[in-house]
């Protein structure tokens, strides 16, 4: 009651100056109604900030309490706990609080420092690598908005001890760096980002713990610059950050003979060091915290409550982790009845927290709403920004002959050799989605060297836990390992840990290419693995120096290549949350049995920002669907194996669109299809039949695969493999072109969709070039594409329960088809055709999509000409009501159609009979590939395309566009 009569009567004093005298500011009669309204006790109270933690039992809830409403303390440093479980105590205490508490977290790189279920940003030592200020003054801004969600007041950092000790045990990563300007650019931003948003930033440690080889949590840090040397470089930071408006300062527990000369006295409990240097020489006029007391580079120097007088009397404002409060007041209580302070130094240092606590807000206190807080806490905005981060700190250190990026996939063998004791699962599994990349598990060296003698190229990981202030060293083992690989191999070296790490080499003479990734997040494994293979440049500067390796601000520039990289949707301009909505629909058609699993992709701007991966490989729920699984892709193979090939002949001036089949294929000289142009066979209106069901004519009286035409095992005479254990009998593909030539032709020249085109085009193609389809699509696209799941026939460089199965044939084959086409005139063909065949997982779809979104380049290399994929991508007879292009097919016109009917009349791709399906849009850069196997167990009904869940997923995509 006697909190609202105050607080009523500090509201009534601000109405009646602002309506008497606009002049007259609010916040000193605040400060002073306050500050007159408590007694010396209270007063004194208001000097402590005390750990608080939300991990606790409530007994140590009880003590706060305690300390609250009989002590009055001023504030609450918060350390380990949960966001929510935070706020409730918090919400809690301000509410037996006489004025509202200062709360403090240690969110040096975000809450995570502390609290579980929040946003780790990247360490200190990593943002120094980052050259583009604005995201860390971002960032900084970010932080603001979280602290004030969870009512935090003070986050205490930046840190700007300079590092220049790689020894020091407790900076190193929290530092940005050794170089004064370097750290001093980056404190700016983190500072100004906070502050303008309403949040007080702290500089620590003062005055600089950056060339300390011992912890002040345990002992009392030796500093022995001269005067001379602090001004220039330790303090340099504090300057300029005080000239910015910098709200507080924290001291630390060093001892500093040059400014402090009593033996093995704290400058947090300096008077010369607290007043004279940083008060009255650096004019700061901010908040003054002592680092915390309970450390022993302050506690082993005096007990509880002599340790908190004396840091007052040195000049310091709130004692920050005041271990007896009580004590301390006693302490206080008689220090002042003995004149060894006035009410005016008392004065000076309570009216100056109040008026943080002014400027704060807590003149109008609000609690912490608890609705959606984890989620506001967590928002995908903090993820977007952290890859950037990320992204603009990775180093490259050296890149001898320019190894990386990776061009020639092609001409390249590539393995991968991990060591340290930290998780590698990302970086391998994105390194493996570029390249065919092979892991070297072997326990001794002689072996490993054996093994990698096969391979053109070797990428070693050294990976670390990501913990702030392990221990990160190469062992003997691990620098004898890299440093006998790098002489016998190509060697690409990344250190996922502290730079630091790099010291214990001598050199790095035999090591071609060296990666400084600071810190072993998947967000910086991703990002490693793409700079590594060009969709990333590599913009980092090396915050450090490694001796005379590499020095501080060495980093060299990797440009990017077009290849797919990785990124957030929000860093595209699409919206998280929208997309998310994508697992319910993908779940939604599991559930309607649609279809037991699928993959979905997303890309856009060149980024893949949404990949998963949905249900399993068959209704019994036993194998889930992975990333990595492969699907028959079914119509696809036609804009993904046998258009693209047929592109470059195009590109090449070997054909045209003009070119008659009779001109690309003799045999057709005398039959009625003779004339048919390409353009007409490739938009699907040069009136040939749908189809025919050619296994038909080879099904015995029992509708079994006929003796006359099938064996069980391989001979030369039964040489085309159907399926395990079945195989056709030789040249039955002349029958199947045979019965082709002689099928008639439709009434007339009309859109009308049939699979003949692309099963002639692969006979021209492989008559042309002399080389089978599978072996063309290969050498041409690829294996240069790194697309090393594209293939046909799976089952020879695949296992079996990779492969998703894709019917229980029981009309021709009857077996279950894992691995082996599900087209019946493609098995008839030996797996091997050019309007279905091809097996993929959805990121190397993407990859083919992608090169045609860019006009035929991809990875450095010129597959074919703009002018080429433009010809292709022509509705040349929309006007007559056929929406296809040269090959691909188009957005619907009028009501029929295979999109969502939301893409540009320029976007294109194909669908597939299997469930799949494969668009790009160049207006919206976006690529989208669905992967399904809906024939699972029988194709009878095509419920996926009843319930239109490719067509709706894609509209969810296309909602999910915000700029």
């Amino acid at each position: 009651m006697k909190r609202l009569y105050i607080l009523f009567f500090l509201v009534l004093i601000q109405f009646v100056f602002s309506q008497t005298n606009k002049k007259i500011q609010p916040e000193p009669i605040w400060v002073d109604s306050i500050y007159n309204s408590l007694t010396f006790d209270e007063k004194v109270g208001q000097l402590f900030m005390v750990a608080a933690y939300s991990n606790k039992n409530e007994t140590h809830a009880q003590d706060l309490e305690k300390l609250i409403s009989q002590y009055k303390i001023g504030g609450l440093i918060f350390f380990q706990g949960g966001p929510v479980r935070q706020a409730k105590l918090t919400n809690r205490f301000q509410s037996q609080s006489k004025i509202p508490l200062l709360i403090g977290n240690d969110a040096e790189w975000g809450f995570s420092m502390r609290l579980d279920s929040t946003v780790k940003y990247p360490w200190n030592m990593t943002l120094g690598a980052v050259q583009d200020m604005k995201l860390i003054e971002k960032m900084g801004m970010q932080m603001a908005k979280q602290a004030k969600r969870l009512g935090v007041h003070f986050t205490f950092g930046p840190v700007v001890d300079i590092n220049t000790n790689p020894s020091n045990p407790i900076i190193g990563n929290r530092s940005f760096g050794e170089d004064k300007e370097n750290v001093t650019k980056r404190a700016l931003a983190y500072m100004k980002g906070l502050q303008e948003n309403g949040v007080f930033a702290t500089a620590k440690h003062f005055p600089g713990h950056g060339d300390t080889e011992t912890d002040s949590h345990h002992t009392l840090p030796v500093v022995k610059f001269d005067k001379a040397r602090l001004d220039d470089v330790e303090l340099y930071p504090y300057k300029e950050l005080i000239k910015n408006g910098l709200a507080s300062v924290m001291v630390a527990h060093l001892n500093v003979p040059s400014i402090e000369p009593r033996e093995g006295y704290p400058t947090s409990l300096s008077y010369h060091v607290v007043t004279n240097i940083l008060k009255n020489e650096l004019k700061f006029e901010g908040l003054i915290f002592t680092d915390a007391l309970n450390m022993k580079g302050a506690s082993n120097f005096k007990q509880p409550g002599d340790v908190d007088l004396e840091a007052f009397l040195a000049g310091n404002d709130v004692m920050l982790f005041a271990e007896n409060v009580p004590k301390a007041i006693e302490k206080f209580n008689q220090a002042y009845q003995a004149n060894v302070f006035s009410e005016e130094r008392l004065a000076h240092s309570v009216k100056k927290i109040l008026t943080y606590k002014y400027r704060a807000g807590l003149h109008n206190y609000k609690a912490i709403d608890l609705v959606n807080l984890y989620s506001d806490l967590n928002d995908v905005s903090y993820d977007a920004l952290n890859y950037q981060l990320f992204e603009n700190a990775v180093t490259v250190l050296k890149n001898e002959s320019k190894i990386i990026p990776i061009h020639k996939l092609e001409k390249e063998k590539i393995a991968y050799v991990k060591l340290g004791d930290g998780a590698n699962d990302t970086f391998l599994t994105k390194l493996k989605e570029y390249a065919s990349v092979t892991e070297i598990t072997a326990f001794d060296l002689d072996t490993a060297l054996l093994d990698l003698a096969n391979y053109s190229k070797v990428i070693i990981g050294y990976h670390k836990p990501d913990g702030a202030w392990r221990k990160n060293e190469l062992t003997f083992r691990e620098l004898n390992w890299i440093d006998k690989i790098s002489k016998e191999n190509e060697t690409i070296l990344a250190f996922f840990t502290k730079p630091y790490s790099l010291l214990k080499f001598p050199n790095f003479h035999h090591t071609e290419t060296v990666i400084q990734a600071y810190q072993n997040t998947d967000m910086v494994q991703t990002i490693v693995a793409e700079i590594i293979f060009g969709a990333k440049t590599a913009k980092g500067k090396l915050p450090v120096s490694i001796k005379d390796n590499f020095l501080v601000n060495e980093g060299i520039v990797i440009n990017e290549i077009k290849r797919l990289g990785y990124n957030i949707p929000e860093n595209v301009g699409m919206d998280s949350k929208k997309l998310a909505q994508i697992e319910t629909l993908a779940n939604y058609a599991i559930t309607q049995k649609t279809t037991p699993g699928l993959q979905v992709l997303v890309a856009r701007k060149g980024q893949i920002i949404y990949q998963k991966s949905f249900g399993y490989h068959t209704y019994d729920t036993i194998q889930k669907v992975k990333n990595t699984d492969i699907y028959d892709v079914a119509s696809l193979t036609k804009v993904l194996a046998t258009l693209p090939v047929f592109m470059k002949q195009y590109d090449k001036r070997r054909i045209s669109f003009d070119t008659r089949l009779c001109e690309m294929l003799p045999r057709f000289e005398n039959t009625n299809k003779a004339n048919a142009t390409v353009l007409d066979m490739l938009t699907h209106q040069a009136r040939f039949q749908p189809w025919i069901p050619f296994y038909k004519a080879t099904l015995d009286s029992l509708k079994r695969p006929d003796s006359l035409y099938y064996r069980t095992s391989y001979s030369e005479e039964f040489p085309t493999k159907v399926a395990w254990n079945l195989y056709l009998r030789k040249a039955y593909n002349d029958t199947i072109l045979n019965l082709i030539a002689k099928s008639p032709l439709l009434p007339s020249k009309q859109y009308k969709y049939s699979d003949f085109s692309f099963i002639l085009l692969k006979e021209y193609l492989e008559h042309a070039l002399h080389k089978k389809l599978d072996v063309l699509a290969d050498e041409n696209f690829y294996s240069s594409l790194g697309a090393t799941t594209m293939t046909y026939n799976p089952l020879q460089k695949f296992e079996v329960t990779r492969i998703a199965p894709t019917e229980i044939d029981t009309y021709f084959r009857y077996q279950t088809l894992q691995g082996y086409v599900h087209d019946m005139a493609a098995a008839m063909q030996g797996g091997v055709s050019g309007h279905a065949g091809l097996f993929s997982s959805a990121i190397d779809v993407a990859k083919m999509m992608q090169l045609y979104l860019q006009k035929g380049t991809y990875g450095d290399h010129d597959y074919f000409s703009e002018k080429t994929f433009n010809d292709f991508n022509t509705c040349y007879f929309c006007k007559d009501g056929n929406r296809r292009g040269v090959g691909f097919d188009k957005p619907q016109l009028g009501n029929e159609g295979p999109t969502c009917g939301c893409v540009s009349m320029t976007s294109f791709g194909h669908t597939g009979f299997t469930g799949t399906m494969a668009w790009a849009d160049p207006e919206k850069e976006i690529v989208y590939v669905f992967l399904s196997n809906r024939t699972f167990p029988n194709a009878d009904v095509n419920k996926l395309s009843k319930l239109s869940i490719r067509e709706k997923i894609q509209q969810i995509i296309y909602e999910s566009i915000i700029e």
